[in-house]
């Protein structure tokens, strides 16, 4: 005879079937304890040309080679963080490329660096839908296998939102889940597109938009950004900034 536990197992797990749940739920228990979950959204849309692409994944590549970046790393204790690597242009369009991988020292850092480089090319090339690459990256973190004391997405990009739901209609929705929204703009198009960021996109605690004038400053702006964003002094350090990389 089943016990009414049992009983409600089963039917918890039939009832999933029916509705053809996509994934099954990751238990609290088997989630791996991180500092921070940080996911890293990449703007593919088509302002963005192959050499400016080339840019951003450099900027990724050395931010991770970086030795201030892997202080940072460091400085967040035994857990470490867990970081992945999204793809995103149109409102239909993110995959994630790098999958979700724990850090906790200067190998696991350079490993996880030459897993960006590997990634290949951009995975789209259509308009920017900002919001959309939000909420994908609030559920990559939802559905992962880790547990964050801190969540955050990072999302860099050129341009304001054009494609799908407004940025600003989610971020409510994600900041409430426990997620903080960073971002990292590039005014080579959109010259106050920092401002836009800070208005409409960026949220949660000790949320901040870094600017940067080109491209050819992202590799810089991609090290600085990550490095406050990991470091657990500066994460705690007030609310929401915009800072200029001049």
């Amino acid at each position: 005879m089943l016990t009414r536990p049992l009983f409600a197992l089963l039917a918890t797990i039939a009832a999933m079937m029916v509705a053809g749940t996509e994934r099954w739920p990751v238990c609290a228990q088997s989630r791996t304890s991180v500092d921070l979950e940080l996911i890293l959204a990449v703007d593919t849309s088509a302002s963005v040309d192959r050499r400016e692409y080339n840019l951003q994944v450099e900027g990724l590549v050395r931010a991770f080679q970086d030795p201030g970046v892997i202080a940072a790393i460091k400085s967040t204790g035994s857990n470490g963080i867990a970081v992945a690597v999204l793809h995103w242009s149109s409102a239909n369009q993110q995959q994630l490329v790098v999958p979700w991988t724990r850090l906790r020292s200067g190998i696991d850092a350079l490993k996880f660096s030459a897993s960006i480089a590997k990634a290949g090319d951009r995975k789209f090339v259509g308009s920017t839908g900002i919001g959309a690459a939000v909420l994908a990256a609030e559920r990559s973190i939802r559905r992962n296998t880790f547990e964050g004391r801190r969540k955050s997405i990072d999302v860099s990009g050129d341009g304001p939102n054009n494609s799908g739901v407004l940025p600003s209609f989610v971020r409510n929705q994600v900041v409430a889940a426990g997620v903080t929204i960073n971002g990292l703009t590039i005014l080579n198009e959109s010259p106050f597109l920092d401002r836009y960021y800070r208005r409409e996109v960026i949220g949660g605690p000790n949320s901040f938009v870094m600017a940067v004038k080109d491209y050819q400053d992202v590799v810089d702006g991609m090290r600085r950004k990550l490095i406050r964003e990991i470091s657990t002094a500066i994460a705690d350090a007030g609310p929401s900034q915009l800072i200029r990389l001049e």
